[in-house]
């Protein structure tokens, strides 16, 4: 039987043990089990930059990977610890529309609450569900525990609209930036399906405003870009994104997460 992978996405940074110890509790019920570090660096109780983040990333794990997603603004309060399984993938997050990317690609979900307290560390502190009840579930997850163990079906799950972008009119579409990667790379919310004028064998000039700049140039690759130029780039992820060769591109418009980003169609 293959290993079992467990993912983890959390606000924890770094520089504490949290994400250690709830990885030494996970490896105390299987020591066999393969963990992934998908990131720590999210910002702190940022729930929409979690969501984006894991939907980009959890569709390139190997069936029957359990993602364990944590950023928990909430814990201690009343909000509900979910187990959810997917047509390929097991997700444990808390109740709090962190999963909405992944809620809005799935076709086929089951969400549970986690109530099986037999699963869980004694005692149960207010202040790190992530050690005391996220983690033992995985481990159990990664032992083939049956899903049906560890809680009753939910239909009142948290979930949250994503921002989609607005056509103002055939000339204009408003957006917004939604993540700010390690490069300072903005990914906005556009597709090519919001802007299909771009992607056309004879594109459509264009210019983005965008903090206090302006981006005139749709790049297919980073390095076409010269030396500090900012551009517009279609990423990996399936947003459109504003980058600056080999600088970043968030320090240099003035922009972060959360800014408007208006393309004008010429």
């Amino acid at each position: 039987m293959a290993r079992s992978i467990i993912t983890l996405t959390t606000d924890f940074g770094s520089t504490d043990p949290f994400v250690g110890i709830m990885k030494g509790v996970i490896l105390g019920i299987n020591p066999e089990v393969d963990l992934v570090d998908i990131c720590h660096d999210i910002r702190p109780f940022d729930v929409l930059e979690a969501a984006y983040l894991i939907g980009q990333a959890y569709r390139y794990f190997p069936p029957r990977t359990i993602h364990l997603v944590l950023v928990d603004p909430g814990v201690g309060s009343a909000r509900r610890p979910l187990l959810v399984s997917a047509d390929r993938y097991l997700f444990l997050a808390p109740d709090n529309g962190v999963l909405s990317v992944v809620y809005s690609k799935e076709e086929s979900l089951y969400v549970r609450h986690i109530t099986a307290g037999h699963y869980f560390l004694e005692p149960v502190s207010n202040t790190f569900h992530g050690r005391d009840v996220f983690a033992p579930v995985a481990g159990w997850l990664s032992r083939h525990v049956e899903s049906t163990k560890f809680g009753e079906l939910v239909t009142d799950y948290a979930r949250f609209a994503l921002p989609q972008p607005q056509r103002v009119n055939d000339k204009i579409v408003k957006a917004v930036v939604v993540r700010v990667d390690h490069f300072g790379t903005l990914m906005t919310n556009l597709t090519p399906a919001d802007l299909p004028e771009l992607f056309r064998e004879n594109p459509a000039p264009f210019k983005m405003l965008v903090g206090k700049g302006e981006i005139t140039q749709l790049k297919n690759a980073y390095a076409d870009g010269a030396q500090g130029e900012l551009f517009a780039i279609l990423g990996s992820s399936g947003y459109i994104e504003i980058a600056q060769n080999r600088g970043s591109a968030s320090q240099a418009l003035g922009a972060g997460r959360g800014v408007e980003v208006a393309v004008t169609l010429q």
